[in-house]
């Protein structure tokens, strides 16, 4: 259930009223995620057919939303120092790869949930937090997208999801495998894992 809340926050949205006030990063969040809404209303992508031409076009989506270099050093953290420039290239793409898998075949089951967006907060000059509540027909969940200001574009590198990070999650996860591995080991990991996909 969480992992389905994470995925349609972070792609979804459908906005009662906009607060005073939004800035970039409230824009940004907002119209990424309207452009997934356009994607999962279209009525030509809704035959099964459509299928991966639908997952194609979220996929170019994720790219413009979220800052996968930033994303990926804060989930390694100290061990980000660890990989050379190659690995760390090719952990980019893997990682990618794994959240795609992971999220975009639930995203294509989305039915309807309202996401509400909140004033964004101003951590600094290049970083802020846009809080938003998920809409279930039982509860509302707390998201806050964490984005960051880089080459002239606000992207998301993070998602807080009822007080859990999507980053810190994968970060334990990493930090585990690098306890006994190498870096090198690390990445065929992940090579395999997203061969299994």
């Amino acid at each position: 259930m969480k992992t389905r809340i994470i995925i349609l926050s972070v792609l979804f949205v459908i906005v009662g009223s906009l607060p005073a006030l939004a800035g970039p990063p409230f824009d940004m969040v907002q119209t990424n995620v309207n452009k997934v809404l356009n994607v999962l209303r279209d009525p030509k992508l809704k035959a099964v057919s459509a299928k991966e031409i639908k997952k194609a076009k979220l996929e170019v989506i994720y790219k413009d939303m979220f800052d996968e270099v930033e994303l990926s050093r804060r989930t390694l953290a100290r061990n980000w120092n660890t990989l050379n420039a190659a690995q760390r290239t090719e952990f980019v793409a893997l990682f990618r790869q794994i959240l795609e898998k992971a999220y975009i075949d639930k995203i294509l089951s989305y039915t309807n949930e309202k996401i509400v967006f909140d004033k964004e907060s101003m951590i600094s000059e290049n970083q802020a937090e846009v809080p938003t509540r998920v809409i279930t027909s039982s509860k509302e969940i707390p998201i806050t997208y964490r984005v960051i200001f880089r080459s002239g574009a606000w992207r998301v590198y993070d998602v807080v999801v009822e007080n859990v990070s999507l980053v810190q999650n994968y970060r334990t996860q990493f930090n585990e495998i690098l306890a006994k591995n190498t870096p090198d080991q690390l990445i065929e990991i992940l090579r395999k894992k997203v061969k299994s996909q």
